[in-house]
């Protein structure tokens, strides 16, 4: 894959439960009315019908993708609608059997108008198609392919419509990692410059550190969220919130109002040794229940995967460096979204294509790549962690239970920002010249793994954890 990833491509602001089964679907939807629109058939349509298949069928609506395509239908933005509203949104639906289409007319829409095929589409296991009719006679079709991290395509879509790299169009044109390490090495540049020097030639700076900002603004309220709510989550399995009560003994009786002051307060509280890995955990943990309640998170790379760089992130401030500032977070996700854009080029960062490995693994490998270099690691050591982080993920299944993104996930994200962690300290104390493997051939590897893997480990629900443990057990 040769077109450019923007940092902003693999760190997208959405609502959860999941990016590939909630927020591609929903700008699935986004993207049919605008071709309604240049088609001149958004005025005509007066009958909708919505196919799913594969894996967007059988694990759908644990995935609440059905949510979400109605959402999108009615024309609400995922990244800044209230999170409040999406329940009286789809119960006006429900009631009134029918949707106010993209905020402008109304369409009729039933239970019927969502239809969960189980057979897979050859181009991809994440399918949706959109059906228009008019007055009976369908008028519109058009099928979309949901293909991970919020990212949607079509079968005829084609790479030179992206923006492709080349030196005419970037500076450091990076499909590969060896590349980026060739580039850093030459120049005497950090992993963070050259991506940065990329991003330069597409928004201004100001841009860059205002969305950066939005951002790391938007994952801390999110843990803050997470931390400070208790109750069961939504879905039927009864899963209560951790995330609150393991908060509660650490922070004890420190007072803040705020996500900004509580951020302080944390960073003024002595922390015992024992207790680091229990704040690691409270954050990741914290992030992913809220994902699971359908509330807002940022893909990193995926949302089943959103609380590993965040909660690894706040281990270096809370714990590494309380001096830490805007130009540490900076640094640390320009360097995380390259390390996932390198993964996606050359593999995938979807569970319905790749297993779990290609979303908690590569959200721990972009993670460790982020922290190794804010502890000062070299180019080389940064991409050592990464593959290091990765090495011991190979192979891990997807098998949500029920199809929600709750057993095993929430506690994958705990684990991955761990193994995070452990694997920047391995890379720190490594001469990556004495590595036997290098991350490329780590990606490489993983991308076989997914092509053998068995597709009910593939966020199916048809394997593991999914099927030992039904929803009618708990």
């Amino acid at each position: 894959m040769s077109q450019f990833i923007s940092v902003f491509d693999m760190l997208k602001i959405g609502v959860g439960p999941s990016s590939s089964h909630t927020l591609g679907p929903w700008r699935a939807a986004e993207q049919w009315i605008q071709k309604l629109k240049e088609n001149k058939k958004f005025y005509v349509i007066d009958g909708i019908q919505v196919d799913l298949y594969g894996s967007l069928s059988l694990t759908g609506k644990g995935h609440a993708t059905d949510l979400a395509i109605q959402l999108g239908l009615s024309g609400a933005d995922p990244e800044y609608i209230p999170i409040e509203s999406i329940a009286s949104i789809i119960d006006e639906i429900k009631n009134n059997q029918q949707l106010f289409f993209n905020q402008e007319r109304f369409v009729p829409f039933f239970k019927t108008s969502i239809i969960f095929n189980r057979e897979f589409l050859p181009f991809h296991a994440n399918g949706i198609k959109f059906t228009g009719f008019s007055k009976g006679e369908e008028i519109s079709t058009q099928r979309y392919y949901s293909i991970g991290g919020g990212f949607i395509v079509q079968e005829n879509d084609h790479l030179e419509e992206e923006i492709e790299i080349n030196k005419k169009n970037f500076p450091y044109p990076i499909n590969r990692a060896i590349r980026l390490e060739e580039f850093c090495e030459r120049d005497h540049l950090a992993i963070s410059e050259i991506v940065l020097l990329n991003e330069l030639e597409l928004n201004s700076a100001e841009f860059i550190d205002k969305e950066l900002h939005r951002i790391w603004d938007t994952m801390l309220e999110c843990m803050y969220t997470g931390c400070h709510t208790q109750g069961i989550l939504p879905g039927g399995l009864n899963v209560k919130r951790r995330a609150f009560d393991t908060h509660q003994k650490l922070i004890k009786d420190t007072s803040y109002t705020n996500p900004k002051e509580w951020l302080t307060a944390i960073r003024s509280t002595e922390v015992k040794f024992r207790e680091i890995l229990k704040w690691v955990s409270c954050f990741a943990l914290s992030v992913n229940e809220v994902n699971a309640a359908l509330g807002r998170v940022v893909t990193a790379p995926t949302n089943g995967s959103a609380g590993v760089i965040p909660a690894v992130l706040m281990y270096y401030m809370v714990i590494e460096n309380h001096e830490a500032d805007f130009s540490h977070v900076k640094k640390f996700l320009l360097v995380a979204g390259e390390i996932g854009s390198i993964f996606k080029k050359n593999a995938t960062i979807s569970a319905a294509m790749g297993g779990c490995q290609a979303e908690i693994g590569v959200s721990s490998a972009m993670a460790a790549a982020a922290l190794t270099e804010l502890l000062g690691g070299t180019a080389a050591q940064v991409l050592s962690a990464a593959e290091i982080a990765m090495e011991h993920h190979l192979g891990l299944t997807c098998d949500p239970i029920g199809g929600l993104v709750q057993v095993p996930c929430i506690e994958r994200n705990s684990m991955g920002a761990i193994k995070a962690i452990h694997a920047a300290e391995i890379a720190l104390e490594t001469n990556p010249k004495e590595s036997l493997v290098h991350l490329d051939k780590v990606i490489d590897t993983m991308w076989e793994t997914a092509k053998d893997m068995n597709k009910n480990y593939k966020e199916t629900s048809e394997g593991g954890l999914a099927v030992t443990v039904r929803i009618v057990d708990c």
